[in-house]
């Protein structure tokens, strides 16, 4: 085998295109097996397995920059970088990440989870190589569906105004996560099946250059008749409109192709855009059959029938949501679904199978989505914005400045609220609490358990006085017993949910089965513990406050968010605003770091997110408590 020969991108130097190709099938041999195990983003690799070898085979990289925009294509790119004995740790604690990782490599130059990204990095490496007067290429690898998303195309404007050299691969496979949508996917779609103007342009060139001479007007009428050209035969020109020269597009499962026309673009100054067709998925059949669900891979898998083991029991929340949203959107027409690029892992794809004109995916565009939402409210719909925690820090902006400031009736069902697993530090869910709760006029909730989450789809459908959010974990439900009947629950109320006199913990969300854990715990020690399910972060139960606050309980605040802005930071303010001096306050939520890759349990474990923990950290809080109460010192 190739491969095992393979440890750094100089061992790929002296290969032929004929042993490039053999090693491109072991590689996908080798992605197959090893994320049948641990999952991981097994399609998207599938795909860019040639344009990977192209890349590193043609250029020096680390000192050329390789800019991956996502970094979950990134794992051939892993397997060049000698980091191929390190798969059986992909995604897992302590072990590969499942994206680009700078700690973990050189050749990793860039991190990104999120996309659109890439372009505006690769202007600042390109600008900050020719003020320090280095000669290194810089790459950028960008799918389709990320250069929908604005940031890409603010980057491309400024790219092709400052003519800096550097090269942007268009990695098109029609695809993002789901089947990518807006202009630009079909602008690429006209690019992709025109066959002619790249042969045409080809013969137009060797015949002006048989002219001896061409200068003065000859040359502009030349050049003039080159652009009608373009106009004729390719609409738009975009790239080139915005400065940049366009090569493809190129199969990008063809080796001899695909270096050919990439060295070539970078023997070219200025900015170039290779246009590189791929098969999402490519070399698996059941991946190439249905890319979407095998963009990430969650459970092991049968290798020979493509069978993903599934883990029996309770509904993970967001399928909670779901059929939630359904049921409310048949009896109320003004319901309208809206998703940036996220309709399968945000749970709307039987939304949009049954209510098609009330399903609005508008592609990898936070900021505009969010907008939107503001004005479908305006005129009187109600706008649920499905969206990611991590992707909702993208449309800072537009949640102050369009919907909560206009006061509107948008509702956010936060999805991936929390600790997200094997994602690690670019996904975690731990931040919305803290910049969603302090901007006015925003409700704020999260449930217990799935039965209380469909009530508060019930409560923000049912709210009217402006915008108000539902978070809720990636994980599975606790199997509760399901109303039949969805009824709203009272704004800004808490409710016990194990009673006791030593002490309070107000817990959220997820945080609640713990928190109950820790309290049994307690009880062996002689200590009745309070648990509260704290279950709006905004407004807050400021009666049941009042009243903890008048018992002379301490109270500690449990959350699986940053600690903080978070609920805990709340609850201080509340009693500091109130002048409650006597409250006994403690927190316990994510520090002030970024938490990695690993299960959901790991990264409570490091953080002290446990049972064990919390009633350690109680039970040492008590003494001073009463010291402080009695006067002792």
């Amino acid at each position: 085998m190739l491969l095992e020969h393979i440890n750094e991108p100089k061992d790929l130097k002296s290969l032929s295109i004929a042993q490039l190709e053999q090693l491109a099938g072991e590689i996908r041999t080798f992605l197959i097996e090893k994320l049948s195990a641990t999952g991981g983003h097994l399609a998207p690799n599938l795909g860019v397995v040639e344009l990977t070898l192209a890349l590193h085979y043609l250029f020096d990289s680390p000192k050329d920059k390789f800019i991956f925009d996502v970094g979950h294509q990134s794992y051939v790119h892993k397997i060049l970088t000698g980091r191929r004995d390190q798969f059986d740790t992909l995604r897992k604690y302590k072990g590969l990440c499942g994206f680009i990782k700078r700690a973990e490599s050189p050749h990793d130059v860039w991190e990104a989870g999120h996309s659109s990204t890439s372009l505006s990095a690769a202007m600042g490496m390109a600008l900050a190589r020719d003020l320090k007067g280095e000669k290194n290429k810089v790459v950028a690898i960008i799918g389709d569906g990320a250069l929908t998303g604005g940031m890409a195309l603010e980057a491309l404007n400024h790219i092709g105004h400052e003519k800096k050299n550097l090269m942007v691969i268009l990695n098109d496979n029609e695809m993002s996560i789901a089947p990518n949508v807006g202009a630009l996917h079909h602008y690429l779609g006209k690019i992709r099946t025109d066959r002619h103007y790249q042969k045409a342009k080809e013969e137009l060139n060797q015949f002006l250059n048989k002219i001896p001479a061409i200068g003065g007007r000859l040359a502009k009428t030349a050049e003039r008749l080159k652009d009608s050209l373009k106009y004729l035969l390719v609409s738009g020109i975009l790239f080139e409109q915005f400065g940049f020269t366009y090569f493809g597009p190129v199969d990008g499962h063809d080796l001899n192709q695909l270096t050919e026309l990439i060295d070539q673009a970078s023997r070219v100054p200025g900015p170039v855009l290779v246009h590189v067709i791929t098969i999402k998925g490519k070399g698996y059949s059941p991946a190439e059959a249905d890319s979407f669900k095998w963009h990430g891979v969650s459970t092991p898998y049968k290798i020979e029938s493509g069978q993903m083991l599934k883990v029996v029991g309770p509904p993970m929340y967001t399928e909670v949501f779901s059929d939630a949203l359904m049921e409310l959107a048949e009896n109320d027409e003004r319901i309208v679904a809206v998703t940036p690029a996220m309709p399968g892992g945000s749970g709307l794809l039987k939304f949009a199978q049954r209510f098609p004109d009330r399903m609005i995916d508008v592609g990898i565009a936070e900021q505009h989505a969010a907008t939107m939402c503001a004005a479908l409210a305006m005129e009187g719909l109600k706008p649920v914005f499905a969206v990611y925690s991590t992707f909702l820090q993208r449309a800072y902006d537009q949640v102050v400045h369009d919907i909560c400031r206009q006061n509107t009736n948008v509702v956010f069902a936060i999805d991936r609220a929390g600790f997200v697993g094997g994602d690690g530090e670019t996904h975690q869910g731990v931040y919305d609490m803290a910049f969603m709760r302090h901007i006015p006029n925003m409700v704020l909730m999260m449930p217990k358990d799935e039965n209380e989450l469909r009530r508060m789809m019930k409560t923000a459908i049912d709210y009217d006085d402006g915008p108000i959010a539902v978070r809720y974990p990636r994980i599975n439900g606790l199997g509760v017993p399901i109303d039949e009947e969805m009824t709203p629950i009272p704004i800004g109320t808490w409710e016990v949910v194990r009673e006791g006199e030593s002490a309070v913990i107000a817990a959220i969300g997820p945080m609640i089965p713990v928190a109950e854990e820790a309290a049994e715990l307690l009880k062996r020690e002689g200590l009745n513990v309070r648990v509260v399910n704290a279950r709006f972060v905004k407004p807050l139960d400021e009666e049941m406050l009042h009243r903890i606050a008048d018992e002379g309980l301490p109270m500690l605040v449990l959350e699986e968010g940053a600690e903080l802005g978070g609920l805990g930071s709340a609850v201080m303010e509340f009693y500091s605003l109130h002048r409650r001096d006597g409250a006994h306050v403690r927190i316990m939520g994510v520090p002030d770091i970024f938490v990695e890759h690993g299960s959901v349990k790991e990264q409570r474990q490091e953080v002290g997110l446990t049972a064990e923990h919390v009633a350690t950290e109680l039970s040492t809080l008590l003494p001073r408590v009463r010291k402080r109460v009695t006067g002792q010192v």
